[in-house]
């Protein structure tokens, strides 16, 4: 296969041959990949102006710059190599298959006395893999069967015939228990333990039928021979394998494997279910929601979602069952089929995907994310005309009058909103008194978003009880805002809501998610405040004593200043950093001070 690259506008000279085409940006980058029987025909259609029924097509023919085309001898060549080259570069315009788990399989290995197991890793070395299953209860149903029906060793031993003869191995308790005829002693021979394993790759494969139709016949055999005791054992086991497959949908046993694929669509998703028959039973079922990133022709879309799930499950059946047109390849078949029992296969196929696609729509609806339904419940709770979705919250915080500072933090849909956090110096007060600091920057905050005309919370929530929150009104009154923004305390002893004009508390349950989000509120602002203070009094003990320092002048400290522009930039420079302004003796004092005040903060 040779690979091509041309301009965006050289698409009138691409081949008149089968291949595949790779849209490229501005930044060479794989942005959609496609098949085509003619890549001349296929491309140009993008660029034909009047065609595109959708924006997504128009961004995508927007955003290409170049065109890679790789040529191949037919269009199965084509499809396998899309599917490959899509999955390799999941270009963000081609499909996506949600659904991207790896998927147990059971494993019969090429090893003297073979072993049966699962797993999820798949090495053609190891030996032959049946499946993949997607539900493991049922992989471990048919791993169950096989071993009620069949004698194999579960064990890992190396039962080389020299280690068997050699007597390298004792039998277990699988022995002991009927599980295992004890291969490792040379208690069963290979040619006896290989009809098991026939006996497990037939039914792997589905075909239950023959298996059934042996063991009758070996049951005959001996019942006819007068060995009743064996006869009944084998009749144990025809019952197992009835039992088995009744509990699989039985279409028709004279029906050949095929694969069935219905699929029903929802704006831009499709909802598919892949159903995989075996001698008339219903072996495997998989539902899948697939996201259409790009308007499409729909039988090549349809085509895409199957070849993506028979590869998935190894399929290689010739007949497919859909109920869309869906462009074939190969030796594959698609037949849309009217009625019998492959019309009730289908219907069967649609019921399942109607099924997910009526929960998948459900799900999506009403599913809502917790922190809504949190301010839901406060809404309930406080009795609020709206939902809370900006919630603002304020809180003090001084030690005997000093430095005082006041915080306020915001909550954006039950969310910290850190970017709207605000701190505040206050500036009117003289000494440690809690309301009117209050008063002052509840009063400062909303004057700022007025005078801006910028919107105002839909709460706002107090830490503290009734004299906190009545000044807070207070400076509401002023701005004429008292009524139009709902406010609320919040005391921290026993958690009481307090609201305006009401001497007796509301007590939320301790188990509401809405006390919990207050709560957060609550402690957000307070850690805020006590944050802000903490480094204020910081830069405050440093500025008041610093120029009393032995041996650090004005000079010294408007040289420091002129560099680092700030005490907090001094406080943290390092050692090196001082050292290049005022020297390393100097630049010892100063951190010296600075680590002695840092401690008796």
């Amino acid at each position: 296969m040779d690979s091509h690259i041309f301009q965006s506008d050289q698409y009138k000279t691409l081949p008149h041959e089968p291949g595949v085409y790779k849209f490229l940006n501005k930044d060479h980058k794989i942005i959609y990949v496609g098949k085509a029987k003619d890549l001349n025909k296929r491309v140009s259609n993008y660029f034909q102006e009047g065609t595109h029924s959708s924006y997504k097509t128009t961004k995508l023919v927007k955003e290409i710059t170049g065109i890679e085309v790789v040529l191949v001898n037919s269009e199965i060549d084509a499809l396998l190599l899309e599917n490959t080259l899509i999955k390799e570069n999941q270009p963000r315009f081609n499909i996506l298959l949600k659904d991207d788990k790896t998927f147990p399989s059971i494993c019969v290995t090429k090893e003297r006395f073979p072993r049966v197991f699962s797993t999820r890793t798949i090495d053609t070395n190891t030996g032959a893999f049946y499946g993949p299953y997607t539900s493991v209860k049922a992989m471990n149903g048919v791993l169950d069967l096989i071993r009620k029906l069949n004698k194999i060793r579960t064990c890992s031993l190396n039962l080389t015939q020299r280690n068997i003869q050699n007597r390298k191995f004792k039998v277990c308790l699988e022995y002991h228990l009927g599980n295992c005829l004890g291969p490792c002693e040379g208690l069963q021979n290979e040619e006896d333990y290989l009809l098991d394993i026939h006996n497990t790759e037939l039914i792997l494969k589905g075909h239950i039928g023959q298996v059934k139709a042996v063991f009758k016949d070996l049951m005959n055999t001996a019942s006819e021979g007068m060995n009743f005791e064996e006869a009944y054992d084998y009749k144990i086991k025809i019952e197992y394998l009835e039992r088995f497959q009744n509990k699989s949908v039985i279409v028709n046993p004279k029906m050949d494997d095929l694969d069935v694929i219905g699929i029903l669509q929802s704006e831009d998703n499709y909802y598919a279910n892949y159903m995989r028959v075996s001698n008339g039973t219903i072996i495997l079922s998989e539902t899948v929601e697939v996201k259409r990133k790009f308007e499409d022709v729909e039988s090549e879309l349809f085509q895409i979602i199957l070849f993506n799930l028979r590869n998935k499950f190894l399929s290689d059946s010739n007949e497919v069952l859909s109920n869309n047109s869906i462009d074939s390849w190969g030796k594959v078949e698609i037949n849309i089929p009217k009625i019998g029992d492959k019309k009730k296969l289908l219907d069967l196929s649609m019921k399942n995907a109607m099924f997910f696609k009526a929960e998948r729509l459900k799900s999506n609806t009403e599913k809502e994310p917790l922190s809504n339904a949190t301010l839901r419940i406060l809404q309930n709770d406080l009795n609020l005309k709206s939902i809370p979705n900006h919630i603002e919250c304020f809180d003090n915080s001084n030690i005997q009058g000093t430095n005082p500072v006041s915080s306020m933090v915001c909550f954006k849909k039950g969310k910290p909103s850190k970017r709207d956090y605000r701190k505040y110096h206050v500036k009117t007060v003289v000494g440690p008194d809690d309301f009117a600091s209050m008063k002052e920057v509840v009063g400062r905050r909303y004057k700022h978003l007025k005078e801006d005309d910028s919107s105002l919370p839909d709460l706002i929530v107090i830490d503290g009880g009734k004299g906190q929150l009545s000044a807070a009104c207070s400076a509401l009154v002023e701005l004429d805002l008292y009524g139009s923004i709902p406010i609320i305390g919040i005391a921290k002893r026993l958690e009481e809501i307090y609201l305006p004009e009401d001497p007796i508390p509301v007590h939320i349950s301790k188990k509401s998610p809405s006390l919990k989000l207050l709560q957060h509120l609550r402690d957000e602002a307070h850690r805020f405040a006590i944050t802000f203070h903490r480094n204020t009094r910081s830069k405050q003990s440093i500025k008041s004593s610093i120029d009393e320092v032995a041996g650090i002048g004005p000079t010294t400290i408007q040289k420091l200043l002129q560099h680092f522009k700030s005490l907090n930039r001094i406080q943290k420079a390092s050692k090196e950093e001082l050292t290049k302004i005022v020297g390393r003796a100097k630049a010892q004092i100063i951190i010296d001070f600075i680590k002695k005040k840092e401690a008796h903060i």
